[in-house]
């Protein structure tokens, strides 16, 4: 495993700007994957038990990106860590590619669940998390990674309510906050997710020990929830 920048500038992985720039034509959500690109590092790198040759592991860590649109990051660190060929990269979003603009569980290696239709996948998280519960299955770590702005959906206002209740210590949402959300929350993302029960930390989001420690704080009888913010007028 690669040790990650302290600071938190994305190069945790020396080749991560190189598979980047081979992505192109998706430039209105490349803010979209630069904001992403530090938590994901963190979590491929230092958090999640996940790996290619394991993929389809019962007992494996899930991670499912609910922030699917603009995807590059999620490609670059899939690549990066052996879950695709580089090359793949190049022709991305193209017609015969399987690397589309949202991402495909049944066309990507190591995605979860296909996304990009805004507040769907904390519920779908939720959903996971109880069914590896109700099967036994209580090592595996479920991480789903949201935008701010997508917490305004009726259906993640009651996953957050619902995970809070049924104490589920083997979910974790992480919140990528650029100040995109229409309204916010009185008191923060952190406010609201605490008000229902979660263990929650707010951290920059491109400090990498930052994350980690946030990321590896787990209760086992409450979800976790980290905020990770990045600035807005960097990444709108």
């Amino acid at each position: 495993m690669t040790t990650s920048t302290p600071a938190g500038t994305g190069l945790g992985h020396p080749e991560l700007p190189a598979l980047l720039a081979r992505m192109s034509g998706d430039e209105k959500h490349s803010p979209a994957a630069t904001s992403t690109l530090d938590v994901l590092w963190v979590l491929y790198d230092r958090v999640l038990d996940v790996d290619p040759a394991h993929a389809d592991d019962p007992d494996r860590d899930r991670f499912l990106l609910s922030k699917g649109h603009g995807p590059m990051a999620y490609y670059a660190v899939l690549a990066a860590n052996g879950f695709l060929d580089p090359a793949e990269l190049d022709g991305w979003s193209s017609f015969d590619s399987r690397l589309g603009q949202h991402p495909d569980r049944l066309l990507v290696p190591g995605v979860e669940i296909g996304s990009g239709s805004l507040g769907h996948g904390l519920p779908l998280a939720l959903g996971t998390a109880l069914g590896l519960r109700a099967r036994g299955r209580t090592r595996p770590r479920v991480v789903i990674l949201v935008g701010d702005a997508e917490l305004g959906e009726g259906s993640n206002h009651e996953a957050i309510a619902v995970a809070g209740r049924f104490g589920t210590g083997q979910l974790t949402a992480v919140v990528v906050d650029n100040a995109s959300d229409s309204h916010g929350w009185p008191g923060g993302i952190a406010e609201r997710f605490s008000r229902e029960g979660w263990a929650a930390h707010s951290v920059d989001g491109r400090d990498h020990e930052a994350l980690h420690r946030a990321l590896t704080d787990t209760r086992p009888d409450q979800p976790l929830a980290v905020i990770a913010r990045v600035e807005p007028k960097e990444f709108a």
